[in-house]
């Protein structure tokens, strides 16, 4: 358990002590601040139809933000080791493949979850600041926010994984955000009703990552979408551990 900590504390402080770490933070708080203005422009003087939690997620710069700064993150988890050759050190110190694996996941994934912290407040900021009444269901925030975290988890777990194939960080970067995007264009696919229902319709419908964020924005928390993404990232750190442990007996 040590290891594991002191494995995760240096991932999660190899972002903070960079650059390159404070560049993401302030990408990521600029996108969402812009998605909140829009939402504000979209609502200035008119009638609030719809609750903030559910407004905020249909912003292009959210799940830009969402789908992007994931795979940057995690571009750089197995990639930037391989590169400078640090990796063949790492995998002789007498720690298991598992704890590394999940050392780097945790370290960068606390990481992304601080980077999305700020977007809690966001509807109770509107609350205060409103010139008509606004009532903010913090039970809808905080499914919300279990939404942005269980994607985001699934992502990550992505990029670990296409990260530990590759010794470019660009190409870990550009392939995890390729897969995240064609997932989620699946979700425009789905919104597509055809003329009679097909086997792909619904299949569309249960893996649509709009759809899910859609559940969670309304305050719905379907333990479908919880067991959905949970088992997506088992999956992809179990091939990321597969990954590793191939490396070291090469």
């Amino acid at each position: 358990m040590a290891a594991f900590l002191s494995l995760t504390r240096r991932e999660l402080t190899g972002h903070f002590f960079s650059f390159r770490g404070y560049v993401i933070m302030a990408g990521v708080q600029l996108m969402l601040g812009a998605s909140l203005l829009i939402v504000v422009h979209m609502l200035n003087r008119k009638a609030f139809d719809l609750p903030f939690t559910e407004k905020f997620p249909q912003t292009e710069f959210f799940w830009l933000v969402l789908l992007l700064i994931a795979p940057i993150i995690t571009m750089r988890t197995f990639s930037h080791e391989k590169f400078t050759g640090t990796f063949e050190t790492l995998m002789t110190t007498p720690v298991g493949d598992g704890q590394v694996v999940m050392a780097k996941f945790v370290g960068s994934y606390v990481f992304f979850l601080i980077a999305f912290l700020p977007t809690l407040s966001y509807p109770f900021v509107l609350e205060h600041y409103a010139h008509q009444p606004l009532a903010v269901d913090a039970r809808a925030v905080m499914s919300a926010g279990m939404g942005i975290a269980l994607i985001g988890a699934f992502i990550m777990a992505l990029g670990c994984f296409i990260s530990s194939l590759t010794r470019s960080q660009i190409v870990a970067a550009v392939s995890t955000f390729a897969l995240a995007t064609s997932l989620f264009i699946v979700g425009y696919l789905a919104d597509i009703r055809p003329t009679e229902l097909n086997w792909w319709y619904s299949v569309f419908q249960h893996i649509s990552m709009l759809n899910h964020m859609r559940d969670f924005a309304t305050g719905i928390v379907d333990t479908r979408h919880i067991i959905f993404y949970l088992s997506l990232t088992g999956v992809f750190l179990f091939l990321t551990l597969k990954s590793v442990e191939s490396r070291r007996w090469k």
